[in-house]
């Protein structure tokens, strides 16, 4: 029996999130440029994106570019944006070939305007798509994300058309970038870091976490399996004991 065959469909993550880390360890540990490494990462991608469109995985997020990522040296970011428009644009018939919807989360309006426009017009294009939808983060960070809710509910407040006491959980994550999403319930992260680096922080409250030692790159259809089969093994009790699951 393959891996595959070993993930139960009735019990998949409706949302998987993933840090996609280790494209520049993966590049030095073969003697090239950080950007070899990223290059190399479009087939982790591309697995990725596939193997959970084909299990039936709702929501598929991939932390692509941080806030932080800005204070990159400047010829790797400018590479980075080349290779992101370049990207965008190969896959977009791919998208519409499998079904899946590209959106995006993040300050967009900070990135170069070529990706812009590539990014709107792969939204537009893939906007009819229903089998899965792809979230790439780009220029985000959840620190990021729960100022603007924050600015977002603190208007309505001084508009006088919000009381703050009236302020709920519910009004909070309906102000998020992923207003309409379901939380993930999966966590991957590659290269074996043991933190969330400011990615989904109010979404990711009762995620599971899955951390692995593969670098990124590396990262193909079976190294999602064996992360999907982990969760599933795993009890949830968002609080409770386990007797009170069982009843």
């Amino acid at each position: 029996m393959d891996l595959r065959e070993k993930v139960d469909i009735n019990n998949l993550p409706k949302h998987i999130a993933v840090i996609m880390d280790g494209n520049g360890r993966w590049a030095k540990q073969r003697g090239g440029l950080r950007i070899f490494g990223h290059k190399s990462a479009i087939t982790a991608v591309r697995e990725t994106v596939e193997a959970a469109a084909e299990l039936g995985v709702q929501y598929l997020t991939l932390y692509a570019f941080s806030t932080e990522n800005w204070s990159r040296p400047a010829s790797e970011v400018s590479a980075l944006m080349q290779l992101l428009v370049t990207t965008i644009r190969k896959e977009t018939a791919t998208l519409n070939k499998n079904n899946i919807r590209l959106q995006t989360i993040g300050d967009t309006d900070s990135l170069p305007k070529s990706c812009q426009q590539e990014l709107m017009e792969a939204i537009e294009m893939t906007s009819g798509n229903s089998r899965m939808t792809l979230v790439l983060a780009l220029s985000y960070s959840g620190r990021w994300e729960l100022t603007q809710a924050m600015k977002k509910l603190a208007s309505k407040v001084e508009r006088g058309e919000l009381q703050a006491a009236e302020i709920t959980e519910s009004m909070v994550a309906a102000n998020l970038a992923t207003a309409g999403m379901p939380d993930p319930e999966l966590l991957i992260r590659t290269s074996g870091e043991m933190r969330i680096s400011n990615f989904l922080l109010w979404q990711l409250a009762y995620t599971e976490l899955y951390i692995t030692e593969l670098l990124w790159p590396d990262f193909r259809k079976e190294h999602l399996y064996e992360a999907i089969i982990s969760y599933q093994r795993r009890e949830r009790r968002f609080g409770k004991t386990s007797e009170q699951l069982i009843k």
